[in-house]
């Protein structure tokens, strides 16, 4: 019989305090297996960009073992094993397309032949092709994070980290971005970590929800959705798809607790 492939991420006993005094994860338990997507959905305030960026090695936990690719998360970021997409493009203004997302390439010493077919093929996966010699202001915002989608999957890494990608973006922009991050999902057989706020997006992309409950952070339910790939535009008017989006809401009031709202004070790196 063969035997399940070795998790992607693989989080024990994980806590999280700041030194301002608040504590915001609390022993989380996550596995995290190969061609996953899981989404982290909470209230604000309740962690889910932290666990993200401990799993990326941008924060550091207080207790607890996580394990990436098998490795610590310091040492699967040295080995540029994921990819991380923010908010944000973070793109470089000066930098054309092409340039933007060969940079890490650049970065590992690619030479030139090899990073110019990598960064069309990429170009190509994230239907960018023809917009090569742009520079990112001249794109619209959900094509910018196209050109940062592409270049996080530029080394092709094993896992990608996405924290609210799409969080800014008009509805229409953010459903057509959900479609095509499905189909890079599929085609680069990547595994995927994603950070939302929003409950549909969090079905319509997901293989798991893990729903998270106010701080300190706590896996309160994780929620599997069986709807059925390739996804698409109607999925979203199947009664399934409205009762797993239900099951999400009712287990985020249920993670409330009807706790009196608290540490409401915002603060990026807690969120």
């Amino acid at each position: 019989m063969t035997e399940p492939a070795a998790a992607v991420v693989s989080i024990q006993g994980l806590t999280k305090s700041f030194r301002t005094g608040v504590t915001a994860l609390e022993n989380i338990d996550l596995e995290v297996a190969p061609r996953e997507f899981v989404s982290l959905i909470g209230p604000s305030g309740c962690g889910k960009s932290t666990l993200l960026r401990i799993i990326g090695d941008l924060v550091t936990p207080s207790s607890g073992t996580i394990r990436v690719n098998g490795k610590t998360a310091h040492q699967a970021r040295v080995d540029h094993d994921y990819g991380i997409v923010f908010q944000d493009a973070v793109l470089f203004d000066w930098r054309t397309v092409s340039k933007n997302v060969s940079l890490p390439l650049e970065l590992l010493g690619w030479e030139r032949a090899r990073r110019k077919q990598r960064v069309a093929e990429l170009l190509e996966l994230v239907e960018l092709t023809g917009f090569e010699s742009s520079r990112p202001w001249q794109l619209s915002g959900g094509m910018q994070q196209r050109v940062s989608i592409a270049r996080a999957l530029s080394f092709d890494p094993a896992l990608l980290l996405m924290d609210e990608p799409f969080g800014a973006l008009d509805e229409m922009t953010r459903e057509r971005l959900n479609l095509e991050l499905l189909g890079i999902w599929e085609k680069a057989e990547s595994t995927i970590v994603f950070v939302t706020h929003s409950i549909p997006e969090a079905v319509f992309l997901s293989t798991r929800v893990v729903v998270m409950s106010p701080r300190p952070g706590r896996i309160s339910e994780t929620i599997e959705v069986d709807l059925p790939y390739p996804r698409n535009a109607m999925t979203h008017e199947e009664p399934r798809f409205f009762e797993l989006v239900t099951a999400v809401r009712e287990a985020l009031a249920a993670g409330h607790g009807g706790r009196a709202a608290r540490d409401t004070a915002p603060a990026a790196e807690e969120r």
